[in-house]
């Protein structure tokens, strides 16, 4: 009997001491485990991270802008070590389709205040700002410029090319002739219609036509006139005739790359970016000196 109730009080005194290590032992391994799930989940959210690393920067601009924007996005890849620049020039309402329609964008630069504003409107654009403006001229084949020596010749071309109605210059081009009618005659739009034989989606388009010699005369930016160096002679609008293109810039929302593209906008409204406009042959923002 005393053997027994020595071994009774022993098993009764081992079973709480072993019941207390393993709930040791459970919470031990319960923290190790948690640990490593902590752990775990740490490498998977910085994988995003690496991911969101902005090493790439999308602008779309207009056809007008591809120089000095060309220009322009080797200093910034100077200044941004490692970062890809990838340019989409065109016709600013065939960009603003493909923004609309999903493409990848992180920075917009339109040739016209409208589609930029539709952008806002729908929320693709954030605080756009004006960063240049254009003047339209006339570009005349080498071969006519002795026949067309101002606005008031036009009509006498055989062949004239000028933008789409949609596409800012081809808009600007019609408001031209609307207000030559004034003092030009109520036929004057009509008289030069009558002559145009091709109508483009894109500045760009419109000068390549009267350098090929595919047509004797088009309207375009002066800028893009410059680029063209000796390959046709430029006609002056006059002043009170002619409009001037004002050009905005935004930040595309949504933005996969949002630091670089802001970079992107502070540069072209730098002192710097100002001047290389100008010296493209933009004319200067409104009020002048550089943006904010």
């Amino acid at each position: 009997m005393a053997r027994a109730k020595t071994r009774t009080r022993r098993s009764r005194g081992v079973a709480p001491t072993r019941g207390v290590r393993g709930w040791r032992s459970r919470l031990l391994l319960l923290a190790l485990v948690a640990a490593w799930l902590v752990s775990a989940g740490g490498c998977q959210r910085s994988e995003p991270a690496q991911a969101q690393r902005e090493d790439r920067l999308v602008v779309f601009a207009a056809a007008s802008l591809r120089d000095v924007f060309t220009a322009m996005g080797e200093d910034f890849k100077r200044a941004h070590a490692g970062v890809e620049v990838t340019f989409n020039f065109a016709g600013t309402q065939e960009l603003r389709t493909q923004l609309e329609q999903g493409a990848a964008v992180d920075v917009f630069a339109s040739a016209d205040q409208r589609h930029m504003a539709e952008l806002v409107k729908s929320g693709r654009a954030v605080s756009p700002a004006v960063f240049a403006r254009n003047e339209p001229v006339i570009v005349v084949a080498k071969e006519s410029a002795g026949t067309i020596r101002g606005l008031a010749d036009l009509p006498a071309a055989a062949r004239i090319v000028i933008g789409t109605p949609e596409v800012p210059i081809g808009r600007y081009t019609l408001e031209i002739l609307d207000r030559a009618s004034g003092s030009m005659g109520a036929d004057f739009r009509a008289r030069v219609e009558a002559k145009v034989v091709s109508r483009e989606l894109n500045v760009r388009q419109v000068l390549a036509k009267v350098r090929l010699g595919e047509a004797q005369a088009g309207v375009v930016y002066r800028t893009d006139a410059q680029a063209a160096q000796d390959g046709v002679s430029i006609v002056a609008i006059p002043p009170d005739i002619n409009v001037i293109a004002e050009y905005p810039i935004a930040v595309v929302a949504g933005a996969a790359h949002p630091g670089l593209a802001r970079a992107w906008v502070d540069l072209v409204l730098s002192e710097a970016g100002q001047g290389a406009l100008q010296r493209a042959g933009f004319l200067g923002r409104p009020g002048g000196g550089p943006g904010p």
